[in-house]
């Protein structure tokens, strides 16, 4: 079973239930917002020619970019069928064409999101590459947060978490004091600096009654993973969508109600939906958010025969 938390979202309960595919595969995904709004409809091309070895691969067939929160034909700025794109006409009546060969596997975002052409399409691609995505960070002995990576200012963490130091160190200097106040409640006291040498950044962990600060190679596994999710969830510059997957992975109970609280603060600044596993999760960040639960049902075909 798994939960998945948000914020300002309508609430919903629902079932995943397994079904016979009868149609084509489709998957749409879109977001409104209060200025533009942008839909993709996805599927598995139905001809992609005998030599091709990409038949898999899902094609784009159709995309539109509105304003508002519907999508009507008035309110439509420019629209896409497979490779045929348009864009509304100045003149305010109907459209005019955009191009009649649009490969199926690049988004009309990608080919004609010029700010000074299509303003509007720049502001819908903008937004979603502000989004982040975070699936779960590594923390073996191999992951990039704990090597001395080039360090540039990072006020977004990336979604590998391979700029940790870089991070942390934007976080200092931009003076928040979140983040002492995280890692000194998290580790008994324990303060977080970053090491610069040459232009490479390590992140250091000082513990007390210890001689040294520890290296980022030196520390548990759960230790890089939560600065990981400390780094991410205090930047500077939030961006509009956090996605966390299962962040309680790998981490001492004791410090999922501290995440929690990180969760709550930048649910504040930003929107934040959260999958977990984790109850104690759940009902850490039970305040002024919306609980979407998915349970998973075996569905048994009514016959042998029936199966395609």
């Amino acid at each position: 079973m798994g939960r998945a938390r948000a914020v300002g979202c309508a609430r919903r309960t629902g079932k995943v239930q397994g079904t016979l595919r009868t149609r084509p595969v489709s998957l749409e995904l879109g977001f409104a917002a209060g200025d533009f709004a942008y839909l993709v409809d996805l599927g598995i091309p139905q001809s992609a020619g005998p030599s091709s070895a990409f038949a898999r691969d899902p094609e784009i067939k159709q995309e539109a970019v509105f304003a508002g929160p519907v999508l009507r034909t008035g309110t439509t700025l420019v629209r896409r069928t497979r490779d045929y794109a348009e864009v509304s006409a100045e003149s305010g009546r109907g459209f005019d064409e955009l191009t009649r060969s649009l490969p199926s596997y690049r988004s009309v975002l990608a080919e004609y999101a010029h700010p000074h052409a299509l303003p509007e399409l720049a502001a819908v691609r903008e937004r979603l590459r502000r989004w982040r995505f975070y699936d779960g960070f590594r923390a073996d002995a191999g992951a990039p947060a704990r090597h001395p990576q080039l360090g540039t200012r990072t006020p977004v963490l990336s979604n590998d978490g391979s700029d940790l130091a870089a991070a942390i160190q934007t976080i200092i200097e931009a003076g928040f004091d979140d983040l002492s106040r995280a890692v000194a409640d998290a580790f008994d006291g324990a303060t977080v600096s970053v090491a610069v040498h040459d232009g490479l950044f390590e992140v250091q962990l000082r513990q007390r009654g210890t001689l040294r600060p520890l290296r980022a190679a030196e520390l548990s596994d759960g230790t890089p993973r939560f600065l990981l999710w400390v780094a991410a969830l205090l930047s500077p510059q939030a961006p509009s969508l956090m996605v966390l997957n299962q962040p309680e992975t790998s981490l001492h109970p004791n410090l999922v109600r501290l995440l929690a609280s990180l969760i709550r603060a930048a649910a504040a600044q930003t929107q934040v939906i959260v999958v977990t596993h984790s109850r104690a999760l759940v009902e850490a960040t039970s305040d002024d958010t919306v609980e979407i639960e998915l349970s998973r049902i075996a569905v048994k075909p009514a016959s042998p025969a029936k199966i395609c």
